[in-house]
């Protein structure tokens, strides 16, 4: 999984896994969910992120630390 933002942008995008967006499907506005050929997610991209979410409150674990 990995995190990116755009600062010029505004846009957070958080990719699940890898693979070629196919389909979305909007969550609510400003949040969509990117899918596979499969319908399986990819990534999810937050427009306007600094007003829905605090970068400061985002954090990652790797997975010894989730399995701790």
């Amino acid at each position: 999984m990995k995190i990116k933002y755009s600062i010029d942008a505004d846009i957070l995008l958080i990719e699940l896994r890898e693979g070629k967006p196919i389909d979305s499907i909007d969550l609510k506005e400003g949040v969509i969910l990117h899918l596979d050929e499969k319908g399986l997610p990819i990534e999810i991209k937050i427009l306007d992120a600094s007003k829905i979410v605090s970068l400061k409150e985002i954090s990652v674990m790797t997975p010894l630390e989730a399995s701790a």
